[in-house]
């Protein structure tokens, strides 16, 4: 079973990167550097894993192995581990309703770019509560009480697109299938509410949105819903997360991460300007029953 995320991962994801590039470049292995440093193997091999949270004292420790006190790859790693202690604002809600989406929220609390799209339904940033909770609901078939705990964490997500504390508003750049604008969630009159949000909120400098309209061709990862995180901290690295029936999984591999960076660009320029989008938007709208 994965451990619970309860804290942003990228400063965990720059330790990771750099301590095990310290190790490579000192010739040392794992068990060696475990032993010097008086820890397991396997801890060692988590902290260069970014998986749970890293220890301070840990970190101080392998800063002096290393003989790197005083340098920018020190002082970076002790900044790092300090905002890796920092809980999540999502660790105040319960466990059953964060579950499965923890990992997801700590990656977009400090991206700078978000790159998403979305099929069958709006991107969840520019969600409007009702259709919001008719997901919820219908499709996940949550309980009234996790409703108004998911609305409250969908609230907080948006939040990041008008201010954060720290760094600027997320920048989101979403392409969503034209069957958005056509599927029904909730009733026609949400539906027209959601499309009514799409249009307006669209036009935020900060907000880029599209629509991939069923004239497009096919284009690699049109299937399923993604997002790219992009870091504006040089020690982070981005990272895709796909959403799907059986939840979310990451993809880390930097290759495979650019692959999906270009895939996006390739949506974009399928995609509809975004004024023709909301023009698309608008006249759908104008047609709901």
């Amino acid at each position: 079973m994965a451990d619970r995320v309860t804290g942003p991962l990228g400063p965990r994801r720059a330790i990771a990167a750099n301590l095990k590039r310290l190790r490579e470049e000192s010739g040392q292995s794992l068990n060696e550097v475990a032993s010097a440093l008086l820890i397991s193997t396997s801890k060692l091999s988590r902290l260069e894993n970014a998986q749970g949270k890293p220890n301070p004292r840990d970190i101080r420790d392998l800063i002096s192995h290393y003989n790197i006190r005083g340098t920018s790859v020190a002082r970076s790693l002790e900044r790092w581990v300090r905002a890796a202690q920092q809980p999540g604002w999502w660790t105040d809600f319960d466990d059953d309703v964060t579950e499965t989406i923890d990992a997801h929220l700590a990656y977009e609390t400090d991206a700078t770019v978000a790159r998403t799209y979305t099929v069958p339904f709006a991107p969840a940033l520019l969600q409007v509560p009702e259709y919001a909770e008719a997901v919820f609901r219908d499709m996940e078939g949550r309980t009234g009480e996790q409703i108004a705990q998911l609305l409250e964490v969908r609230r907080r997500r948006q939040e990041a697109l008008v201010s954060r504390e720290g760094l600027e508003p997320l920048e989101l750049i979403a392409v969503t299938h034209e069957s958005t604008l056509h599927q029904v969630v909730g009733s026609p009159e949400i539906l027209g509410r959601q499309l009514d949000e799409l249009i307006e909120r669209s036009t935020a400098p900060n907000i880029r949105l599209r629509v991939l309209p069923f004239t497009a061709r096919p284009t690699f990862s049109m299937t399923c819903m993604y997002a790219h995180f992009e870091y504006k901290d040089a020690g982070e690295s981005d990272i895709v997360h796909i959403e799907t029936h059986a939840g979310f999984f990451s993809i880390e591999d930097s290759q495979m991460v650019g692959r999906y960076r270009d895939a996006h660009d390739a949506l974009v320029a399928a995609a509809l300007n975004e004024t023709r989008s909301r023009d698309l938007i608008r006249s759908i709208r104008d047609e709901l029953p």
